[in-house]
């Protein structure tokens, strides 16, 4: 039976552009990033320890730290969490309307949860072991992936500057991530990132090796000028539905 990834449209700009399971991960880890915020300025951030990713305590059995790292951010500044959300709606909204929610969710966390798993071997065979990792990062460069090989020739604005498409843009931060994970003393974990982008991969191949194709509808583009009369139009709609409640409330009730 051969697998459907054609893009699915939807009738008004909010849900198209905010599926469900997208829309509760951005949710879900911007009520995390507040209460971490409020609760280190109030508490200090020894509390939050538990919930980061430390090789060492995944080692020795806290292996839920696989999963809870990936809804702490840096508090340094919003910038991490900000840019980890951005690629989360434009890379993983398409990628939900074209596999489903399920499909999408369990591939988000299969990245996010594999990329940890690579930084745990790796720092305890050769980096620190004590050093904690979090963010969603590892995640996102998985959902990187897939964007580029469900819509490898989609244009995307590199920096919101340089046009580059979506298989290229692939290759040039896989490359990144790859180089810069041999690199010590980063505060960025490259590793995590190559690590979603490996785990990402194999169950794409694992999945659709046997199918026809992976690629999405040829049409598909990420136009927002399209939603925007799509939102127009569907107000209008609703306008008029509304009209025509009222104008044939007074006439009572119709008769089959």
């Amino acid at each position: 039976m051969r697998y459907d990834t054609r893009y699915r449209s939807r009738s008004s700009l909010f849900y198209s552009s905010f599926p469900s399971g997208v829309k509760w991960l951005i949710i879900a880890n911007v009520a995390v990033y507040l209460v971490y915020f409020f609760g280190s300025f109030l508490q200090g951030d020894e509390i939050f320890r538990g919930l980061k990713l430390v090789p060492n305590d995944v080692a020795h059995g806290e292996i839920w730290q696989l999963f809870t790292y990936l809804f702490l951010h840096s508090l340094s500044g919003p910038g991490h969490i900000l840019f980890n959300m951005l690629g989360l709606w434009m890379f993983g909204a398409p990628i939900e309307q074209t596999w489903g929610t399920k499909r999408f969710i369990q591939y988000y966390f299969l990245c996010g949860v594999g990329a940890g798993v690579c930084v745990v071997v790796a720092n305890l065979l050769f980096g620190n072991p004590y050093l904690a990792v979090l963010g969603a990062s590892g995640a996102i460069y998985g959902l990187l992936l897939a964007f580029g090989m469900l819509f490898p020739d989609q244009e995307i604005l590199v920096a919101f500057v340089f046009p580059m498409k979506a298989k290229y843009m692939v290759m040039l931060f896989g490359g990144i991530a790859f180089v810069f994970s041999f690199q010590r003393g980063s505060t960025v974990s490259n590793l995590a990132h190559l690590g979603g982008m490996i785990f990402g991969y194999i169950y794409i191949k694992s999945q659709f090796s046997r199918r026809p194709s992976l690629a999405a509808a040829p049409g598909f583009r990420f136009d927002l000028k399209r939603r925007w009369k799509e939102y127009k139009l569907q107000r209008a709609k609703k306008k008029f539905q509304v009209y025509m409640r009222k104008h044939d409330s007074k006439r009572g009730p119709w008769v089959n």
